[in-house]
């Protein structure tokens, strides 16, 4: 990984804190704080402004949707959640949290790696989205619309959720259109959409103008 990436882990089962540090530090993130409940993973996400929060759901003092909300709410950092239940009420109340990815018990490395590249990626997005849109509801707004030309641009060319957006956010600076306007004309159909029907700027960024 050419960043490192910092990471809190709230976890108040000793042994899978210890585990799921292994894990990361095993695959080049820095994990630069632990707590045991909800309300010490906000005081150290606030402390120590990480990449990434990951939060078990059961945790005393404070559950790990609630800590994932105060902590989405002060824009601290993107949070991971992590549940051994997979129903569906409780992915929505982290979802409504603000959490950008959520992962079941057990999990391996292969999953975990996955879920906070996601994690990291879906803030990006919200990040670069409120800069682009003043108001709130303009920005839910842009945010379903930005939803829907994604998933079209995955099933047209079979990119992941980060190239499609990262398409998305490139023909928007090549075309000095904003975000929604290019959303907009893949959700209604322009042929090969905006640009010039290149694939996604894969590894660099659309920097360069």
């Amino acid at each position: 990984m050419s960043t490192q990436r910092r990471v809190v882990i709230a976890e108040d089962e000793a042994l899978i804190r210890l585990d799921l540090k292994e894990m990361l530090e095993e695959d080049g993130y820095a994990v630069v704080a632990e707590a045991a409940d909800g309300e010490a993973a906000v005081q150290l996400a606030a402390e120590h402004r990480p990449d990434l929060v990951i939060l078990d759901v059961k945790m005393p003092v404070l559950d790990g949707i609630s800590a994932a909300e105060q902590i989405v709410a002060r824009r601290i950092a993107p949070c991971l959640i992590l549940t051994a239940f997979s129903q569906r009420d409780l992915v929505e109340r982290a979802r409504d949290a603000g959490a950008m990815a959520y992962l079941v018990k057990p999990f391996t490395k292969s999953d975990l790696v996955p879920a906070i590249e996601m994690a990291v990626s879906r803030h990006e997005e919200i990040a670069a989205l409120e800069r682009e849109v003043g108001t709130l509801s303009d920005r839910l707004e842009t945010r379903k619309l930005v939803e829907r030309a994604k998933g079209l641009l995955m099933a047209q060319h079979g990119w992941s959720e980060p190239q499609a957006f990262r398409w998305i956010q490139k023909a928007s600076m090549d075309r000095r259109l904003s975000m929604r306007q290019v959303a907009q004309i893949v959700v209604d159909g322009v042929p090969e959409g905006p640009g010039e029907g290149q694939g996604p700027p894969e590894g660099q960024g659309p920097s360069e103008g």
